[in-house]
């Protein structure tokens, strides 16, 4: 399966950074990976939900430990950035990045081209 920007690839992204975690790859050394992956998953709730980019404000800067994040239709605010990092720190079922897209709140019934 591609990072195709699918909802079904989050499952690859979730295989990713467990493979980072398993590898024994140390936080500094997944940085910018990490990064990378949370930005894709962004790019897929903008894409398949609906989201948009915005910039936090200071509070939720502090709050979620990141510069940007995504508004859903609804108007609620996820951390895609966040959660990657948070699957490498904790792993596990509940840190799913594909489980995420399921339970996601707020995001458009159908998916969007």
């Amino acid at each position: 399966m591609p990072l195709d920007y699918s909802a079904a690839s989050l499952r690859l992204v979730d295989f990713l950074v467990d493979g980072l975690r398993r590898g024994g790859t140390d936080e500094e050394g997944a940085r910018e990976t990490l990064f990378r992956l949370g930005a894709y998953v962004g790019e897929v709730l903008v894409r398949r939900a609906g989201a948009v980019w915005v910039d936090f404000d200071a509070g939720q800067r502090a709050y979620f430990g990141q510069p940007v994040g995504v508004r859903m239709p609804d108007g609620r605010v996820w951390n895609p950035l966040g959660k990657v990092r948070n699957r490498f720190d904790a792993g596990g079922p509940e840190e799913s990045l594909q489980r995420f897209w399921l339970t996601l709140h707020g995001r458009v019934r159908r998916e969007v081209a």
